[in-house]
């Protein structure tokens, strides 16, 4: 390890602080027959319940509630304590049991995935009758637009750093060239936040076309854009975690801001 990796790892390590809740590992069947695991930090008196999605393959290999095999510097998996610090039951998704080796565009777009967090969603609702969210960051949000689109059980959306631009070596690059844009988006209903820093210099991420997501919401109850700006130089390349992609040095401020939306849009 370099210098610069070493500085790396130590910045995120920092940055991987201890909970603030109680953490529990859960693992349900899913009525595919597979297994869902997850990460469950529950505060007392929730307000609401936010599943949150990380990017890249979503396979974040959870070996209890603390420990994984990849992952942990993604933004929502690295700011979970920070949302629980908001009064939200936190359900951070590992991917399905099997799609250990990691979910590509096509299976977070799939009626099996929305199946799968269905289920999550279910045991949310049982552990407390909260609203439920989805929150996905950049391929996550593949994973929240799929189980907005597809389940009437969920009451909201979050989209960060959204893929808007499918890079053309994907397999979807010739059905969904604009990514999510290029879902059933007309088909959620639920309040919508779209968050991006202004600074995203990942080219299927851009800040620029939040709009373009929020035309195509033609049904939603209420759909808001939030431009970030700010944060630490980074660390990692412009499509990883530790740079303005991932909300690098602007986490309690990002967590903040969907935190504000979610409290004002549940009922």
């Amino acid at each position: 390890m370099d210098h610069e990796e070493a500085h790396s790892a130590k910045r995120l390590n920092e940055l991987m602080t201890e909970q603030a809740e109680p953490t529990t590992p859960v693992t349900i069947p899913t009525a595919r027959g597979a297994t869902q695991a997850f990460i469950l930090i529950k505060p007392d008196n929730p307000a609401a319940s936010v599943v949150l999605f990380a990017g890249g393959s979503g396979a974040l290999g959870l070996k209890s509630a603390s420990s994984m095999d990849r992952g942990k510097g993604n933004f929502l998996v690295r700011s979970r304590d920070k949302f629980a610090a908001h009064n939200f039951i936190v359900a951070v998704v590992d991917a399905p049991s099997d799609r250990q080796q990691g979910m590509n565009a096509i299976f977070r777009m799939s009626d099996a995935h929305a199946g799968d967090i269905g289920a999550v969603a279910t045991y949310l609702k049982n552990e407390a009758g909260v609203p439920v969210w989805l929150i996905g960051t950049s391929a996550g949000t593949f994973s929240a637009a799929n189980g907005a689109i597809a389940r009437k059980d969920v009451d909201g959306l979050v989209l960060t750093s959204t893929v808007t631009r499918a890079p053309s070596e994907w397999a979807i690059a010739k059905t969904h060239p604009n990514g999510v844009a290029d879902m059933a988006l007309s088909e959620v209903t639920v309040p919508t936040l779209i968050m991006s820093h202004r600074e995203d210099g990942c080219i299927a991420t851009p800040a620029a076309d939040a709009v373009i997501l929020k035309m195509r919401l033609t049904k939603t109850s209420c759909a808001e854009i939030a431009l970030l700006d700010g944060g630490d130089p980074p660390q990692s390349g412009p499509c990883d975690a530790l740079s303005a992609h991932g909300y690098f040095g602007i986490e309690a401020k990002a967590v903040d801001t969907i935190a504000k939306f979610v409290s004002s849009n549940s009922n």
